[in-house]
């Protein structure tokens, strides 16, 4: 089993590097190659990319907790972001929406839920988490 915590800023520019590490534990821990080139950096861009922007809208000195474990089953990646939360459920689009294709946002969701086996959310007393699941099979 491996683990690793990142403490962030709301800097968008320190989420590559975060993501290429738990794209190698993954990669170590024998996940697939289709998981570590997809679903993996996308779904965690997309996760600390929302805590970052929405969670903690901008605010400066505004923190984001990366929390991951892997093992030989599967992947854990909690998000934490200072924020109040959302109900995943409301901010989630779809390809059905008919403001899709012209959006700037929206697809984060979707996208999280399509490529993890599941997407948790839940607010904490002083901030709000979102759990990415991947299983290794």
């Amino acid at each position: 089993m491996a683990t690793r915590t990142w403490v962030l800023t709301s800097d968008v520019h320190l989420i590559g590097p975060v993501v290429d590490v738990i794209v190698s534990m993954c990669r170590d821990a024998g996940f697939s190659g289709r998981h570590c080139r997809l679903n993996v950096p996308v779904a965690v861009t997309e996760a600390v990319t929302n805590a970052m922007l929405r969670g903690n809208s901008h605010l400066d000195g505004g923190q984001v907790t990366v929390s991951v474990v892997v093992d030989a089953e599967r992947l854990l990646v909690d998000v934490t972001d200072e924020g109040q939360g959302f109900d995943l459920d409301c901010a989630e689009r779809t390809p059905d929406d008919a403001d899709w294709l012209e959006r700037e946002d929206g697809r984060g969701v979707f996208l999280m839920r399509q490529l993890m086996d599941g997407v948790e959310n839940r607010c904490l007393e002083t901030g709000h988490l979102v759990r990415l699941i991947l299983q290794r099979a």
